[in-house]
């Protein structure tokens, strides 16, 4: 639950998310897939324009209003790295991934996922990238982040 009313839809998107990402499946077959496509859904959510306004907007006026920038990290990302880096040590323990800190692994999921899309939105003012940049800053995302955990 968010603390503020101005958080309340980011914090709607939060909980899908934290759903979508409790859930993957620890199948060996299908651990590409799977994490292939929370990254696209990933991806896509940071890139939808009222995230990237709402982002700009907190990181603004982050000295102003820090109680709001505190919000808005702990009840979202953080909240979705947690989760995450739980997904992440089930994944291991079932010898899917090679994780000593699951929560530096969930950062960098998410690092190697944001990096591209949102550097490139914020800083020229368009959240509007290819649907074919998405699909390969997912793909590429994940093949990076496997071959150092798996």
């Amino acid at each position: 639950m968010c603390a503020t009313r101005a958080l309340a839809w980011p914090c709607d998107q939060v909980d899908a998310w934290i759903e979508l990402v409790a859930d993957v499946p620890a199948d060996a077959a299908s651990l590409d897939e799977n994490l292939n496509r929370l990254a696209r859904r990933f991806v896509g959510t940071l890139t939808q324009p009222r995230v990237l306004q709402l982002r700009r907007l907190i990181i603004a006026n982050a000295e102003a209003f820090p109680e709001l920038g505190t919000a808005w990290y702990t009840q979202g990302f953080e909240r979705v790295l947690k989760t995450l880096a739980a997904t992440f040590a089930r994944l291991a323990d079932q010898r899917l991934l090679r994780v000593d800190d699951p929560l530096l692994a969930a950062h960098h999921f998410a690092g190697l996922l944001r990096w591209i899309p949102v550097n490139k939105a914020m800083s020229t003012g368009s959240p509007q990238h290819p649907e074919a940049d998405l699909d390969n800053w997912a793909a590429t995302g994940v093949r990076a982040f496997l071959a150092a955990y798996r």
